[in-house]
C-alpha cells in the first residue's frame, strides 16, 4: 500500500508542478493528466511496488491496469457527455482485464458508429490489451482509425507508442512518437513529455549495441 501511495504522490506532485510552476495551460491538463495516468497504468501492468525485493511465484494478473488504462482514455475526453452504451460496456470489461469481450463490445458498436473517436481509441487500447501488450494489426488499424478522425488529438499516438515500448520495441516507439512531435504545434502541451521521452529512448539506443 505504501509503495503505491508513493507512486501516486510523485504523479500528483508532477502535475502540479506543471500546472502551477510550468504554467501549464489550463486546456493543456487533461492530455497532461491522461499521461500521466497512463504512465502508472504501465506500472500498473508491469510493475509490483507493494511485492519484497526477492523473487517469488507469479501470480495472477489482477485488473488493475485496464482500470488504469479506462481512466488514462476517459480524461481525454468530456466526462458530463453521455457515453454510448457499447463504450460503457466495453469500460466495464476492460476494467475487469476481460480485454476480448471490450473489443467485441466495441466491434459491435462501432459497425453503427464508425465516426466515433473514443470508441476507436479504446478498441486499439483493448486489443494490445488482449495481446498481453504487443501492437497487432487490428490494434494499429484501431488507433490509425483514431487518428484519421482527429489528427490534432495526440491520444492515439501516444498510445500507440507506450504500447511499443511497453514490450521493448524501442525503435518504434521512438518513431511513432517522433513523428507526432514533428506535426504538434510549438505550443503543444505534450510536446516537453514527448522530447524527454524520446530524448531518454535515444540515450538507450546508442548505449545498447542491439537496438542499433
Amino acid at each position: 500500500m505504501i509503495g503505491w501511495i508513493a507512486v501516486l504522490a510523485v504523479a500528483i506532485a508532477a502535475f502540479g508542478f506543471a500546472a502551477l510552476a510550468l504554467r501549464l495551460p489550463r486546456e493543456g491538463w487533461a492530455v497532461f493528466g491522461a499521461i500521466l495516468l497512463f504512465g502508472l497504468s504501465g506500472y500498473a501492468w508491469q510493475g509490483s511496488p507493494t511485492q519484497p525485493s526477492r523473487p517469488k511465484a507469479k501470480v495472477a494478473e489482477t485488473p488493475q491496469s485496464g482500470e488504469a488504462m479506462v481512466e488514462a482514455r476517459r480524461a481525454l475526453f468530456d466526462p458530463v457527455r453521455r457515453k454510448p452504451d457499447y463504450l460503457t460496456l466495453s469500460d466495464g470489461y476492460a476494467r475487469r482485464g476481460r480485454f476480448d469481450e471490450a473489443a467485441k463490445a466495441l466491434r459491435s458498436g462501432l459497425n453503427t458508429n464508425p465516426a466515433h473517436l473514443e470508441g476507436w481509441l479504446a478498441l486499439g487500447m483493448a486489443l494490445v490489451g488482449h495481446a498481453d501488450g504487443n501492437v497487432t494489426p487490428a490494434a494499429s488499424y484501431a488507433y490509425a482509425q483514431a487518428r484519421q478522425l482527429n489528427p490534432a488529438n495526440p491520444a492515439a499516438d501516444y498510445f500507440l507508442g507506450f504500447s511499443y515500448l511497453q514490450t521493448g520495441q524501442i525503435r518504434a516507439a521512438r518513431e511513432v512518437w517522433a513523428s507526432l512531435l514533428d506535426r504538434s504545434p510549438a505550443d503543444a502541451p505534450w510536446r516537453p513529455e514527448l522530447e524527454a521521452r524520446i530524448a531518454r529512448m535515444d540515450e538507450m539506443i546508442a548505449n545498447a549495441p542491439m537496438l542499433q
